[in-house]
């Protein structure tokens, strides 16, 4: 474990900051190029329920389609440089650890850009085509006045962004329970005693964060579920390896 001083220690936070905002607007730059490619690629969930894949996206302010694909860019730049954000403080933090620390928030910065990529594949592939399908049932064609859905381009981008966000830090429960695992706040035995509990709060999450029908819910409550199951196995293994390292 090496030791800094507060001022290297500021110098040090600096030049990764701004290590990361060059490669961030580097990504940025090229995510804006292709912004096209990725809108498309991000409304063809709902271009496949709809007739022929004929659907309007509409902007009703002059600079709204402008500012949309700015959004866009920088949340694409964004998801691609979480490895790298996660490598960035891995390598600010690490000089101050001892060898077994290290491993763990080797483990944990790891871990945690998987889970947030999972969780929004998970949503993009599995829950946003049900959700898209429960609100396009409330279309009326066959009435005096027919009510369709003319989506505006930027409620759409926050509402895909907003479910991409949710379901990506929901997914990000092992690292919160193996966090509180390894500072002593909650253990392995109370993990297992609190399944109910934690089962009920699952659902109550997936109620909050997916559109208003069963289907979805349960869609994200149950990879909650093997989430935290996955989570009591690592955090035994880790205890066990305190022991272990306690005993030598």
């Amino acid at each position: 474990m090496k030791l800094y001083s507060f001022q290297e220690h500021l110098s040090e936070l600096k030049v990764r900051l701004f290590r990361i905002f060059v490669i961030f607007m580097i990504a940025f730059a090229g995510c804006y190029y292709f912004s096209d490619n990725i809108y498309s690629f991000l409304l063809e969930p709902l271009a496949r329920l709809s007739e022929n894949h004929l659907r309007n996206i509409i902007y009703t302010g002059l600079t709204e389609a402008f500012f949309t694909y700015i959004k866009l860019a920088a949340f694409s730049a964004f998801s691609i440089i979480i490895p790298i954000i996660a490598l960035e403080a891995y390598l600010f933090v690490s000089p101050g650890l001892y060898n077994h620390e290290k491993k763990i928030i080797a483990f944990i910065l790891f871990l945690s850009p998987i889970l947030f990529w999972c969780g929004s594949i998970f949503v993009f592939y599995f829950v946003m085509p049900k959700a898209w399908n429960f609100f396009l049932s409330f279309e009326k064609r066959d009435i005096i006045v027919p009510i369709v859905l003319e989506a505006r381009i930027s409620e759409y981008l926050n509402l895909v962004i907003h479910l991409i966000i949710a379901f990506g830090v929901a997914f990000q429960l092992p690292v919160v329970i193996i966090i509180l695992n390894i500072i002593k706040i909650i253990k392995t035995q109370t993990l297992k005693q609190k399944r109910r509990i934690a089962v009920v709060i699952n659902f109550i999450i997936a109620g909050i964060l997916t559109p208003p029908d069963i289907l979805s819910q349960f869609a994200l409550a149950i990879p909650l579920l093997l989430l935290y199951e996955i989570s009591i196995i690592i955090c035994n293994y880790i205890e066990k390896t305190e022991v272990t390292d306690a005993k030598y």
